[in-house]
């Protein structure tokens, strides 16, 4: 089986969590090393893999594939050095931090003839997969409303300090915000204007905690929101439509799972508590129906898999350079709508 010689451009909570595990254990990939700066700590996870002191020095080595998993501001510095030096690339959420650096990424890995992917990991949450399910299947009819939430109770700031700091990309809109546009996106296309709130509601925080992004479709309206004062959960995902309405917690496990210490093949991977199951009220056939949904199974190996395929047989990628690019376009707008307090068309 070929394999993909990958690298990664941190060891942290992202490089420790999100893909080391995944790199290690699919088949086709070979978890070269990682870009240690202060703390070294690949090798006590993966004693085989290297620890290197610069990006220089990664680079220059035999990598076929480097994941830039590091700070929003360094994507389009760091994904354009890789892949000027000939490698493929995933690139966490946000791609970059503005729509003008996306498309000159996207231009130069078409030069290059080489792969550039997002990592938009929540579209393999079984919580969305679940929503994606219903919604397709036509369970709740033209749908005329829909509300995503991504919400966190903190009163601390994270100790990821660059996240704290006023700058290019910061902000729970580029964070948190990333996967709801990009899960709205895929579900509903691109709207037609977008009107946004976004504020400080902590008194400790320097950047954007809260947000409400409105996407307009012609018939359709889909509210995407975030706070980091919501201490009682809400359903993650709320969808009305002309036949009925869908609930579902926000309760994919693989984070928690991860974080806890267990690895994506053990046994029941992704699989949520039959207490988190989703709630339609509906109608089919005549008959009104209202009875809990079994949940999707979650699965972040099938990105990379995805990925693993893209590379070595030419498969479509998972996530696209376009796509992420839109999720930015949003972004741009809801800072825009914001700022000028008003709805911006797109």
């Amino acid at each position: 089986m070929q394999t993909i010689k990958t690298a990664l451009l941190s060891y942290g909570m992202s490089g420790k969590v999100f893909h080391a595990p995944f790199v290690h254990l699919h088949q086709g990939f070979t978890l070269t090393g990682a870009w240690e700066r202060s703390k070294k700590l690949i090798q006590q996870d993966y004693p085989y893999a290297k620890s290197y002191a610069s990006l220089d020095e990664l680079l220059a080595d035999d990598i076929d594939l480097v994941i830039v998993n590091t700070p929003n501001y360094t994507h389009y510095e760091y994904t354009k050095k890789a892949l000027l030096a000939g490698k493929h690339v995933i690139v966490e959420k946000p791609l970059t931090v503005t729509v003008t650096e996306g498309e000159e990424l996207k231009q130069l890995a078409i030069q290059q003839q080489k792969l550039l992917c997002p990592y938009q990991n929540r579209r393999y949450n079984s919580d969305y997969l679940t929503v994606k399910k219903i919604i397709q299947e036509g369970w709740l009819g033209e749908i005329a409303e829909a509300e995503f939430r991504f919400d966190r109770f903190s009163t601390v700031l994270s100790p990821k300090q660059h996240k704290e700091i006023p700058g290019p990309g910061t902000g729970v809109l580029y964070d948190l915000g990333s996967h709801l546009i990009d899960q709205a996106l895929q579900l509903f296309g691109k709207p037609t204007a977008v009107f946004a709130d976004i504020a400080i509601t902590r008194s400790i925080s320097q950047v954007d905690d809260y947000f409400e992004v409105l996407l307009f479709y012609p018939s359709t309206r889909v509210r995407l929101k975030s706070g980091y004062l919501v201490r009682e959960p809400l359903p993650g995902y709320i969808v009305f439509g002309d036949k009925g309405t869908f609930l579902k917690s926000k309760a994919d496990v693989q984070e928690a799972d991860l974080i806890a210490g267990k690895k994506p093949d053990a046994a029941g991977w992704g699989i949520e508590p039959e207490n988190e199951q989703g709630l339609i009220h509906t109608e089919k056939d005549g008959k009104i129906i209202r009875e809990k949904v079994p949940t999707e199974k979650g699965d972040y190996m099938a990105y990379f898999e995805g990925v693993y395929q893209s590379i070595i047989n030419g498969k479509p990628l998972p996530v696209t350079a376009d796509e992420s690019i839109d999720v930015i376009r949003i972004i741009e707008a809801a800072y825009k709508s914001r700022a000028e307090r008003r709805i911006i068309e797109l």
